[in-house]
């Protein structure tokens, strides 16, 4: 009971609330501020001092320790007005491969007429970027997260503190987006051999693959090769348009599942089959997909192998 209520106090002392969209503007309640170690200091030596100048009667003392007391108050207004009513936005961040670093963007947009200076970004507390924000400008961070496994990852919640200007109080707020990652699973190393290419079968490899004949066009997807963009249409303000072919190809290249050694554990097979996905889309060959319960069509392309990259990525063994 004492911790539920320990994790309540805590929740609402720094307004937790879970994973948000759209814009975060760091308003008062969301901004908190404490001396750091070098504060607790500096108010030490302002109390020695105070002390000082009352058992000896020093006026000047009392000058120097009020000024002091006066440096230390504009002090602690500067830090807090440093972070105060930034406008954050999430960013999207990049798939990435197990075993490297996610890097997670936010912007933050500082609508005021002052500068912030030395504005930093954390997760953890041990990786920090710091960036400063001219007035009227948006700027963007980036802090990296490790992606240990494949799957989605979150960055959770992020956290944005200042020291500026003294270094005396640090000012901070939390900022959690409903944002992720796609980890894909580590490529193999070596991987195997490409499981060999087969003969076309069935009227179905006829389109998306052939590149004989000119049967049209349609709209532009991201990863489609600029070869086949239709750039006279482009030029007549018609948009981007792909130009699409028919015929039929001589060979399909299919990455299975069942095509591994039997031996091999799940994670394994994934990584030789992301191998596969990589070695294929070099070659620059059309190459479908096949899991248990899931198989991605032939195609070719960037789009190819993203589609294919991520379906190994969230692929579920159970399902």
């Amino acid at each position: 009971m004492y911790a539920a209520i320990r994790n309540h106090l805590y929740a609402w002392i720094f307004q937790q609330r879970g994973p948000e969209t759209g814009a975060i503007v760091l308003v008062q309640r969301r901004v908190f501020i404490l001396p750091t170690r070098q504060g607790f200091t500096f108010a030490a030596m302002l109390l020695v001092m105070l002390t000082g100048s009352i058992n000896y009667a020093l006026g000047l003392g009392f000058v120097l320790t009020f000024l002091l007391v006066a440096l230390g108050v504009n002090a602690m207004v500067h830090t807090f007005r440093n972070l105060a009513n930034l406008r954050v936005t999430g960013g999207r961040a990049l798939p990435v491969f197990a075993g490297t670093v996610a890097h997670f963007t936010i912007y933050l947009e500082n609508g005021s007429n002052a500068d912030r200076y030395a504005i930093g970004l954390t997760q953890d507390g041990k990786e920090t970027t710091f960036v400063d924000a001219p007035a009227g400008a948006t700027v963007p961070a980036a802090v990296g997260i490790p992606a240990a496994r494949r799957g989605v990852l979150r960055p959770g919640r992020l956290t944005l503190f200042t020291r500026f200007p003294l270094g005396l109080y640090r000012a901070w707020s939390y900022v959690e987006f409903d944002m992720h990652c796609i980890v894909y699973p580590r490529p193999a190393f070596p991987g195997l051999p490409l499981p060999p290419a087969t003969a076309s079968e069935g009227a179905g490899s006829r389109h998306s693959l052939g590149q004989e004949d000119f049967s049209g066009l349609r709209q532009y997807h991201s990863g489609d090769s600029p070869r086949h963009i239709a750039w006279k249409a482009a030029a007549r303000d018609q948009g981007l348009l792909t130009k699409q072919f028919s015929g039929r190809a001589d060979t399909e290249m299919w990455l299975d599942w069942s095509a591994l050694p039997p031996g091999l554990g799940v994670d394994e097979r994934l990584s030789h089959l992301a191998r596969w996905v990589l070695v294929a889309h070099s070659a620059g060959m059309p190459y479908g997909l096949r899991l248990p319960g899931k198989t991605v069509d032939l195609a070719a392309g960037e789009a190819q192998r993203e589609r294919c990259l991520e379906a190994l990525a969230l692929y579920d063994h159970d399902q």
